[in-house]
């Protein structure tokens, strides 16, 4: 199974150094020089890790046969995959990959449903949970442990524990009702 374990970012330099967004915890593992890592289908193809350094907090990478600043400007934005066993697991057991996560139910620490788990969102700040709704729509779940007190993947299930408004079904402006009854259209 292909995890997506980093993506291209800008060129670093003249010879063609790349910075990289991380989308793993194990980087030292992952991105290792000597790695061969697999790209979007249609993009660079496999591409091999000569070198790798942190400057300035961040990681950079330099790929055999990428030379230049052309090349490495060529990269960016394209995502790294790495070959991964489904059945292998994080180190760490407050960790998970994405695809363990994938599918699994979501209930509140009472037990009510909330909906399942349809991908994991990786933004700067912090990773969400995109729920998709029983009854339609989705929900978006930080995932922090203070809101994602249990994640079970042996049982596929994950309890939240929503601060108020989280779950709030939020209307959508396309019909429904305003404060008066009405049902939010114009006539004309």
């Amino acid at each position: 199974m292909e995890l997506v374990v980093a993506r291209i970012g800008r060129a670093h330099g003249i010879k063609g150094e790349v910075s990289v967004e991380l989308r793993t915890d194990e980087p030292e593992l992952r991105l290792a020089p000597g790695s061969v890592l697999a790209t979007e289908p249609g993009t660079a193809g496999p591409l091999t890790i000569e070198s790798g350094r942190v400057h300035s907090g961040r990681l950079l990478l330099r790929f055999a046969g990428v030379t230049d600043r052309t090349g490495a400007e060529a990269l960016r934005n394209i995502l790294l995959l790495a070959d991964v066993d489904p059945d292998e697991l994080p180190d760490d057991p407050e960790e998970f990959y994405d695809h363990q996560l994938v599918g699994l139910d979501v209930v509140t620490t009472a037990g009510e449903p909330v909906g399942a788990v349809r991908e994991v969102a990786h933004l700067p700040s912090q990773d969400l949970l995109i729920v998709v709704r029983p009854g339609g729509g989705e929900v978006m779940i930080p995932f922090v442990t203070e809101i994602v007190p249990e994640v079970d993947v042996r049982e596929r299930r994950v309890v939240v524990a929503p601060p108020p408004g989280l779950l709030e079904d939020v209307p959508d402006g396309d019909g429904g009702t305003d404060a008066d009854g009405q049902d939010g259209q114009e006539s004309r």
